[in-house]
């Protein structure tokens, strides 16, 4: 399609008012330091995937609540002290799939964790993660969008930014991983955990954030009708009384606040012909952001836009770092 939203120069320059809780960071220290206090000890078991060049192991660790989590975690074979290490996360719908989808990052001298997002993984890739939920949390559409939407102590997103957030803890315990030297990661819903994570957990000292999801929600709904927003908008049409809360709710994960909050260097994407995450929506945290931060604009891709050529400058912008 052809671009849609405002012109890039518009774009560069475009930071709206912020709609924050004033608790906001109160909810999250005390979210996350809550599920840290019930943490059981990562486990990481290797596994036989006949690949030669890159180990693997089948990670368990604990997230939002305690609740167990999966991912993988690879790292070049012939590697023989700890790495710079990337933590992915993944985009909307998909899972940790097979250790065969993960092989760049490993392959060019990183480790790299994988975190499985739960409940999900039944869109493209394969999950193994429950979401495990203690109680109802009220209608949804599906997807899960919606799910607990109307209190953001309920909110899917709360357990899963949790989730985020301790996947950098849980990476550091590996001897094959450096805790100084983690880089969380992620495109779409993986680039808007990436934000938060930069944000919140204590470790990483980059990130790389492509076409982020979850940014300025009023917006995303404003000039898109694709999934995954279009499933608040369905949800809205039902419940028309409850928009107040709904947007409460959004306020506590929206990408802009933990942008304005992390301070390690950045390399962020955007598409400007993406409809799923608006131009707008990503420039909106892209402005925010506080630490060190650079953008790849790719005018004529989509939500494609991170792709090989992302991926190379994403390997020279780490280069610059120091990485690995």
């Amino acid at each position: 399609m052809a671009q849609f939203d405002l012109p890039l120069d518009e774009l560069r320059g475009y930071r709206p008012p912020r709609d924050e809780p004033a608790d906001f960071d109160a909810f999250w220290s005390s979210t996350i330091e809550n599920s840290r206090r019930v943490r059981s000890e990562t486990r990481f078991a290797d596994v036989d995937t006949r690949l030669r060049t890159i180990r693997t192991a089948d990670v368990t660790f604990s997230g939002f609540a305690g609740q167990p989590i999966r991912a993988w975690l690879q790292w070049p074979s012939d590697a023989e002290g700890p790495l710079a290490t990337v933590v992915q996360f993944l985009g909307y719908g998909g899972g940790r799939g097979k250790p065969t989808d993960w092989l760049f990052w490993a392959s060019t001298g990183f480790a790299q964790l994988v975190m499985d997002t739960r409940g999900q993984g039944g869109g493209w890739l394969s999950g193994d993660t429950s979401d495990i939920v203690d109680g109802g949390t009220g209608s949804q559409s599906p997807g899960v969008m919606t799910r607990g939407i109307l209190d953001p102590s309920t909110y899917y997103y709360r357990r899963l930014i949790t989730d985020a957030v301790l996947a950098v803890d849980s990476a550091a315990e590996h001897p094959m991983v450096d805790p100084d030297r983690i880089v969380v990661a992620g495109i779409s819903q993986g680039g808007g955990l990436a934000l938060a994570a930069a944000a919140l957990a204590r470790r990483p000292v980059a990130a790389l954030v492509d076409v982020p999801f979850l940014c300025h929600f009023r917006r995303a709904l404003e000039v898109c009708d694709t999934d995954p927003y279009a499933e608040i908008r369905r949800f809205l049409r039902v419940h028309r009384t409850e928009e107040e809360r709904v947007f409460r709710t959004l306020s506590y994960v929206d990408g802009r606040s933990f942008a304005a909050r992390a301070t390690i260097p950045a390399l962020f994407s955007v598409g400007l012909e993406d409809d799923i995450t608006p131009p707008s929506t990503v420039f909106a945290a892209y402005n925010e952001y506080d630490g060190p931060k650079e953008i790849r604009v790719w005018p004529f891709s989509g939500h494609e836009a991170p792709d090989v050529q992302q991926q190379l400058e994403q390997l020279e912008y780490l280069a610059g770092l120091g990485l690995p």
